[in-house]
């Protein structure tokens, strides 16, 4: 990973749309700051695409593109993406799956924790489950004390073994059924909401994240950033990104946002 001020300026002079992940990405030990707030702000008003990545849970992501300045939010690691109809006055849900498959995963996802929550003590289920949809989180870190990495993975290996995608954060596993991620989902949206063809067009954005989960992101665009923290991952990523900021979390976050707005003006 090289350090984020060898990405060229020339490369930053083309991009037009921005992909972020939030936890620990814009956030930082779990609070957003202000200036990593305002940072996003004034990347929306510059007039380039925000749209956060995350695995956060549905119920925060209708908040997300009702109430934050960006176009839209995917969600649950890519279950879903939603935006916020300003003409119409109404949040808009894309699911990847129908009402009736949704369903019928609810009650498999609930087994699935159950026999994860007996056999690793110390875990949880995220305190956001209950906004959630299509996937479960389980809490290694957040809101419960830290568990050693060896239960991390030996939660994330349970859900595999029930036949789910899990995906490791740096606060959650999360496990759900069915074959997409951050980066299939980011793609679908471009090209149904904006006709982008993001295989052609990568070059043009950018992503910056922070953990594993992101790692499909960080494979496929070739200017992604880390915040400095992804440094933490670092033995866990085949594709790490291809630059790294100097500071964590959302101070990362702003240093990047400082050279994007630097060269757009």
């Amino acid at each position: 990973m090289l350090p984020l001020h060898d990405l060229p300026d020339a490369d930053l002079a083309n991009i037009e749309g921005l992909f972020l992940d939030i936890d620990d990405t814009l956030t930082t030990d779990g609070r957003l700051p202000a200036h990593a707030y305002s940072a996003l702000e004034a990347l929306h008003e510059s007039g380039l695409l925000v749209v956060p990545i995350t695995g956060r849970p549905a119920g925060w992501c209708d908040h997300f593109a009702r109430m934050w300045p960006v176009d839209a939010v995917v969600g649950e690691n890519g279950a879903f993406y939603f935006w916020h109809d300003h003409e119409a006055r109404k949040l808009r849900q894309r699911f990847l799956v129908d009402d009736a498959t949704r369903a019928a995963n609810a009650y498999r996802l609930k087994v699935v924790a159950a026999d994860i929550l007996a056999a690793v003590p110390g875990c949880a289920l995220a305190s956001d489950q209950f906004c959630r949809i299509a996937d479960i989180a389980i809490d290694f870190c957040e809101d419960v004390p830290a568990l050693s990495r060896s239960e991390v993975e030996h939660i994330a290996a349970l859900m595999r073994a029930a036949g789910m995608t899990a995906k490791i954060s740096s606060i959650h596993v999360n496990g759900w059924f069915g074959d997409y991620d951050k980066l299939s989902m980011a793609r679908r949206m471009m090209q149904e909401r904006y006709a982008i063809d993001l295989d052609q067009a990568r070059r043009r954005y950018l992503f910056i994240g922070d953990s594993p989960n992101d790692e499909p992101m960080f494979g496929y665009f070739p200017q992604a950033v880390g915040v400095a923290n992804v440094a933490e991952f670092a033995a866990d990523l085949t594709h790490p990104p291809a630059y790294v900021t100097n500071g964590r979390g959302g101070d990362g976050f702003a240093e990047l946002a400082q050279r994007l707005l630097a060269v757009r003006r």
